[in-house]
């Protein structure tokens, strides 16, 4: 999957969303790169979601803002909430906390289990094609 193709209407915003697309193509660089570690490319990924979360929040939520919080499964739920945004987050929020952990660990520079990492991310990539379909609409 490449990532920045999928963020490109985001490409350069000023804002959330243009950061978003900056992380995808963060991940897509280190999908190319000979790196095993897969911490940094999960940090990306989350901050990836979380971003895309984020602007949804922003201009899509009948507040217009969002929380401070990191843990993707929190955003979801708030997309959720407080949007027109409906999906079965059942589906998703175990994998979301996976990523959340992971991106968590990362940050204080521990190994992550590359291989759970993965599933995680195969669950995830299908959610946030759905995101970016609810976004542009």
């Amino acid at each position: 999957m490449i990532y920045s193709e999928i963020l490109n209407i985001y490409e350069n915003h000023k804002n959330l969303s243009g950061k978003a697309w900056e992380h995808a193509v963060a991940i897509d660089l280190l999908n190319n790169s000979n790196i095993e570690d897969c911490s940094i490319h999960c940090f990306h990924y989350q901050q990836m979601f979380e971003c895309l979360f984020k602007s949804i929040l922003e201009t899509k939520s009948k507040f217009g803002s969002y929380s401070k919080t990191h843990k993707l499964n929190n955003l979801l739920e708030e997309v959720i909430e407080l949007t027109e945004f409906k999906v079965d987050k059942s589906k998703y929020r175990s994998d979301l906390l996976v990523i959340t952990v992971c991106a968590e660990e990362y940050r204080y520079n521990f190994d992550i289990d590359c291989k759970g990492y993965k599933e995680s991310v195969d669950i995830c990539d299908e959610l946030l094609q759905i995101l970016v379909g609810f976004n542009n609409t």
